[in-house]
């Protein structure tokens, strides 16, 4: 089989491979791995994974944890392999590199992939004597340097926020001011949500973020604020104009909003009426 690589490669017992070590990216058992399953079953493992040699032996994978993962399902004993000699932070560029061109990618994989190329870029740069002020500007090719950073602001939010803002429960941007909330003020909210079934908005994760940085949030003043109604929190009724232009022909929209609300007000003081009869 052709490998689309010019590099040598390898074919290496699967449990010899080890994962990368604090690997940020979820390898999951779903509609994406059945696929890549599904190929591999039929065609093989086109692209060779890639893995450095470790110090005690076996190998560590830098790239191709979801071809692993398949294959494994497979019953496959082997795999074909490039292994590349690399520093530490040399793998973990690469690995982070490697796994950011995924379709998908989890607000929380992003944040801490990028977090540790971050200090690899980092490490490298004070090894060379280098200003590393500006190295998040050169994390990634698709991100700004104030959008890297506010990914990796993510990484300070407990599991539970967390996880809200993957599920998208909880907006990117509420997540990044939520995560400036101290561990003890983020278990508070996480208790407040939970309570008021409610989640915040960013002006009221602004709120807190300001409140905490002035040393006056506490659980209390968490619980009220969430438990304030919010504008994209209200319920709203609708109408299709089509659904209502028979009841008032040669109408326009807003003569029909104007009849709807007379009659909802004469309905309420007709009942008022009511009320006030069967009380005397």
């Amino acid at each position: 089989m052709k490998y689309q690589t010019t590099e040598n490669v390898q074919s290496i017992p699967i449990n010899e491979i080890q994962p990368f070590r604090n690997h940020p990216f979820t390898v999951a058992d779903n509609e994406d791995m059945a696929k890549i399953v599904e190929s591999i079953g039929k065609v093989g493992t086109i692209t060779p994974l890639l893995a450095r040699l470790l110090p005690d032996g076996g190998y560590e994978l830098i790239s191709g944890h979801r071809r692993l993962e398949a294959c494994r399902k497979l019953g496959l004993e082997n795999i074909p392999v490039i292994v590349r000699e690399m520093t530490d932070d040399e793998a973990v560029i690469a690995m982070v590199d490697a796994n950011l061109q995924r379709e998908h990618i989890l607000p929380s994989e992003k944040a801490f992939a990028y977090n540790m190329k971050l200090e690899a870029i980092s490490h490298q740069g004070k090894a060379c004597g280098q200003l590393v002020h500006k190295s998040r500007d050169t994390v990634s090719e698709t991100d700004s340097g104030r959008q890297v950073q506010r990914y990796i602001r993510l990484t300070k939010l407990i599991p539970q926020l967390l996880k809200m803002v993957d599920e998208e429960c909880i907006a990117f941007s509420v997540g990044v001011e939520l995560s400036y909330l101290s561990e003890y003020e983020q278990q508070d909210l996480l208790e407040a949500i939970e309570l008021e079934d409610k989640t915040p908005s960013l002006s009221q994760a602004i709120q807190m973020k300001k409140l905490s940085q002035s040393g006056r949030l506490d659980s209390k003043i968490i619980e009220r604020i969430i438990s304030e109604d919010k504008p994209n929190q209200r319920e709203k009724i609708s109408f299709q104009y089509d659904e209502l232009s028979k009841y008032f022909p040669k109408c326009s929209p807003q003569e029909v909003q104007r009849r709807m609300m007379k009659l909802a007000q004469a309905d309420y003081q007709r009942r008022v009426r009511n009320r006030n009869r069967e009380a005397r």
